[in-house]
């Protein structure tokens, strides 16, 4: 018998239910990437480099273009931040609030991982 373990699932917390978006074995660290939910929303999923998971909306709303997915990620006074790569405003990564300009936020999603499918030949 062969036992076949797969990467933890990536899930995001939606409404009423957990969505799953990848494998963390597909996150790389310091890097985020984009996911489409069944609403037709894009999220911008990151994992950092002491494998800590973040998601947020990936729309930017100075430029109204899909792309913090593609942000440049830090910290900044503790807060994990990601960085526009159009306009540069940074996100907090935990509450969506614009670092850069208070009245402006993008929504932040609550994210876990699920235990890994087992498959037996």
């Amino acid at each position: 018998m062969t036992h076949l373990v797969a990467s933890p699932a990536v899930q995001l917390r939606l409404v009423d239910s957990w969505f799953t978006v990848c494998g963390l074995d597909a996150l790389i660290p310091g890097r985020g990437v984009a996911a489409l939910l069944p609403d037709g929303r894009q999220a911008a999923v990151f994992r950092d480099r002491a494998d800590r998971l973040y998601a947020v909306d990936n729309r930017d709303p100075f430029t109204g273009a899909a792309v913090l997915s593609r942000g440049l990620t830090g910290t900044h006074r503790g807060r994990p931040f990601v960085a526009s790569p159009l306009l540069k405003q940074r996100f907090d990564l935990l509450s969506g609030e614009c670092l850069d300009d208070a009245s402006v936020r993008v929504a932040a999603y609550r994210v876990r991982t699920a235990a890994p499918a087992t498959v037996l030949d």
